[in-house]
C-alpha cells in the first residue's frame, strides 16, 4: 500500500481509537471528511489502477469499499451490536482503501475484536453475561424485530458496550503490513 493511502487513514484511526476508549464516541468531524478526502482523491492514487485504467476506475473502487463497509458493519449496527460511528469509520476507512483491502481488514478486525472483547470480559467479571448477550444479539433479533434494544445506550451503566475503533485501527493497520 503506497504512503499516500496509508498516512491519513493511520492518523485518521489513531484519533478515533482514542476517542472512542475516552468517550464511546465516534465524532462526525473526524470521520466524514476523511471519507469525503478518500472520495476525492481515489481516481489520482498511484496505488490503484485508477490511472492505468482511468478516472472512473479508481472512483469506482473508492465507492466500492464504502458500499462494504456500509453493508457489513451496517448490518451489524442494524442487529444492535456495532455503533453508528463505528458503520461510518469502516465506510471511510473503503473508500480510502479499496474494497479488496477493506475485506481484509475487515476480517483481521473481527479477529482481533473477538480477542478484545474476551480479554474485557473477562477482566470485568462478565463473562457468562457476554455469551448470554451474543445469544440475544444473533438469535433474538426474530422476537424484537428491527427495533433495537431500547436499554442498549452509552446512558445505561448495565449494558456494557465496548469501544471497538481501536480494533477496527488494529486491524486495518495490520493489513497494510499483511498485503
Amino acid at each position: 500500500m503506497h504512503w499516500f493511502a496509508w498516512w491519513p487513514t493511520l492518523i485518521v484511526v489513531a484519533v478515533a481509537a482514542f476517542m472512542d476508549l475516552r468517550s464511546r464516541r465516534i465524532p462526525n468531524w473526524l470521520v466524514l471528511p476523511f471519507l469525503l478526502a478518500g472520495i476525492v482523491v481515489s481516481p489520482w492514487r498511484h496505488d490503484w489502477p485508477g490511472l492505468r485504467q482511468g478516472f472512473w476506475h479508481g472512483l469506482g473502487l473508492s465507492f466500492a469499499g464504502l458500499a462494504l463497509g456500509l453493508l457489513v458493519y451496517g448490518f451489524l449496527f442494524w442487529l444492535g451490536g456495532m455503533g453508528a460511528g463505528d458503520v461510518k469509520l469502516c465506510a471511510a476507512i473503503g473508500a480510502w482503501i479499496g474494497p479488496s483491502q477493506l475485506f481484509m481488514a475487515m476480517i483481521i478486525t473481527a479477529i482481533i475484536g473477538g480477542v478484545m472483547v474476551l480479554c474485557w470480559a473477562v477482566v470485568g467479571g462478565f463473562f457468562k453475561e457476554l455469551f448470554t448477550g451474543t445469544g440475544d444479539l444473533l438469535f433474538g433479533w426474530k422476537q424484537r424485530g428491527t427495533v433495537r434494544d431500547p436499554e442498549v445506550v452509552l446512558a445505561n451503566p448495565l449494558k456494557r458496550r465496548m469501544p471497538y475503533a481501536p480494533a477496527i485501527a488494529i486491524g486495518t493497520l495490520i493489513s497494510f503490513f499483511a498485503r
